[in-house]
């Protein structure tokens, strides 16, 4: 049979396979039949006829090693994705549910993405001057104590204790204007009980540019809480202090247990502090390279898991890590 007339019928049967074994076993005919061919060449006298026949053979090899390889490999991929097929749904796989923190963070950020807000991540292993020094603390600052804790090399290295380092990171690395929110976990030695544990959840935002005032912050803020928590909560400022801002404010909101009324959430107050805030300090913006007379700024943060045991009412912060799924499909 002619080379041609091999190929042709070779052809014919990658054409006409079903399965792998179809064409494995055509693959071996073809080596055989290659090997005869090989075996004839040396039987050629004529240097110039032998040269001629060794070309036809090598290219009709190329050519049809090629093809075959292609069926064998099609089949191999048939046979690896019918092996699993993902749309195929079984009734005893037990779907899970969001986390309640993943939850309530996810209505917040809808929120303040919608008012122009972006997100921004930073190390949760952070430097003293980002965590601190930057933000108006320095190493003699009374407002360390609670928060000087967790060295991973003393004394410039250190567990985040709040976002705030954050928003230094971005002030420094963005242009102006900026509005970002970095959410994440951060850390501080406190005692467990029904409301701290020494990790939890921060989320904190920050808006500087021009002519920004204290107006801002409380429409972001109030628009944040009644978007949340609903349109009738209500949301007052109390005047406080924080190093890294200047006027500042406490946010406390309307008891949504009991309206007002007094319980046992609010302390009897009708009132629940749910964060703080206030405008960006000058020196702040200048220890970042922020022209202070010509931008301004505010910042807010919040602690996550407070927040969500309100949002839930729950009664112990430490059941958001018990991984009881049971509580999540309550929720």
């Amino acid at each position: 049979m002619q080379l041609n007339e091999k190929k042709e019928y070779i052809l014919s049967r990658i054409n006409l396979a079903k399965n792998k074994n179809d064409a494995l076993k055509l693959n071996s005919e073809f080596r055989n039949y290659i090997k005869e061919l090989y075996s004839e060449i040396k039987k050629i006298d004529d240097i110039e006829e032998k040269k001629k026949f060794g070309k036809e053979i090598n290219d009709f090899k190329s050519e049809i090693k090629e093809k075959i390889d292609e069926l064998i490999s099609s089949f191999e991929q048939d046979s690896v994705s019918s092996e699993c097929d993902p749309y195929i749904f079984k009734p005893s796989i037990k779907v899970g549910n969001s986390h309640p923190l993943i939850k309530l963070y996810k209505e917040m950020e809808k929120v303040l993405i919608n008012l122009g807000f972006s997100v921004v991540q930073g190390p949760e292993i952070e430097l003293d001057k980002y965590n601190f020094e930057k933000l108006n603390m320095p190493y003699f600052h009374p407002a360390r104590d609670m928060q000087d804790t967790f060295y991973v090399k003393s004394p410039k290295v250190l567990l985040r204790s709040h976002t705030s380092s954050v928003q230094i990171r971005s002030i420094e690395k963005m242009s102006m204007p900026i509005s970002i929110i970095s959410p994440g976990t951060v850390y501080r030695v406190d005692d467990i009980d029904t409301q701290h544990t020494p990790m939890f959840y921060q989320v904190e935002g920050l808006s500087v540019g021009k002519k920004i005032s204290f107006a801002n912050l409380k429409f972001v803020l109030i628009t944040l809480l009644k978007e949340v928590f609903g349109n009738q909560t209500e949301v007052r400022f109390r005047p406080t202090y924080y190093p890294y801002t200047e006027p500042s404010a406490a946010i406390d909101m309307s008891c949504p247990k009991c309206g007002k009324k007094g319980c046992s959430v609010c302390s009897r107050s009708g009132w629940i502090t749910v964060l703080g805030s206030g405008m960006v300090h000058p020196k702040v913006l200048e220890d970042s390279g922020v022209d202070s007379e010509k931008y301004t700024g505010f910042a807010f943060g919040l602690g996550l898991n407070r927040l969500a045991m309100i949002y839930f009412d729950m009664n112990e912060i430490k059941k958001f890590y018990e991984n009881d799924v049971s509580i999540w499909n309550q929720l």
